[in-house]
């Protein structure tokens, strides 16, 4: 379970600040699919890289499965991103002179999975996603959705229980947007948590919950 407690987040600049957040209070059961709402500019993508652990809150708890991980060092919060949670970028987030294959396994080479065990689970999730026939291709080979499978399928091999998205329909067409949140939703129904970020109303269908934030602020 994610609670989040009178969160906020300011960056500074000089003497310029910018409040990004503001006490924000927040609780995201396991299982759930939540979906963030809100503008450009409405601090949506600071909340998901709070909660994926890519950014630290100026002020405020965060608690991740009753463990309180605000004051943690960046190198405990790379060890929960390895291990508890995945992202879906709208840029796909690829490597550009990686095949689809070696980028799916990326996150199997950090948890050091043997070969033979990694070749099994790229192939799986590859069926599953139905970009089998991509694998030995590289990204600037692939059509927009064959590479946002991809990343899909890289985060879904890391075994991560947490699915963080953030506009990962942004790039594609509308047929190819709701195929994604299909298979977004099928992994939510199997157990993963999942948490995206938009402002396409159209995705929003998909939520459990939808969390609407304007000016940095729950409303």
């Amino acid at each position: 379970m994610i609670e989040l407690k009178d969160i906020s987040k300011i960056y500074k600049n000089g003497e310029q600040e910018t409040v990004a957040l503001k006490n924000i209070s927040l609780t995201i059961q396991d299982g759930e699919f939540v979906v963030i709402m809100g503008t450009s500019g409405s601090g949506k993508s600071t909340l998901l890289h709070i909660l994926g652990c890519m950014d630290k809150p100026t002020d405020g708890n965060y608690r991740l499965n009753g463990e309180e991980i605000t004051k943690y060092n960046a190198r405990s919060l790379s060890k929960i991103r390895k291990s508890k949670i995945t992202f879906v970028f709208q840029n796909f987030a690829l490597m550009d002179k990686y095949t689809a294959y070696e980028n799916i396994e990326l996150p199997l080479l950090h948890r050091r999975i043997p070969a033979r065990q990694r070749k099994k689970m790229i192939k799986e999730t590859a069926r599953q996603l139905g970009i089998e026939s991509q694998l030995n291709k590289l990204p600037k080979e692939m059509s927009g959705g064959q590479q946002q499978r991809v990343a899909l399928a890289r985060a879904l091999v890391s075994g991560a229980d947490i699915i963080l998205a953030d506009e990962p329909t942004g790039a594609l067409d509308h047929a190819t947007s709701m195929e994604l949140m299909n298979i977004l939703k099928g992994c939510n129904q199997k157990g993963k948590t999942v948490i995206i970020v938009t402002h396409d109303r159209e995705v929003a269908e998909f939520a459990d919950r939808v969390i609407n934030i304007k000016d940095g602020m729950i409303i």
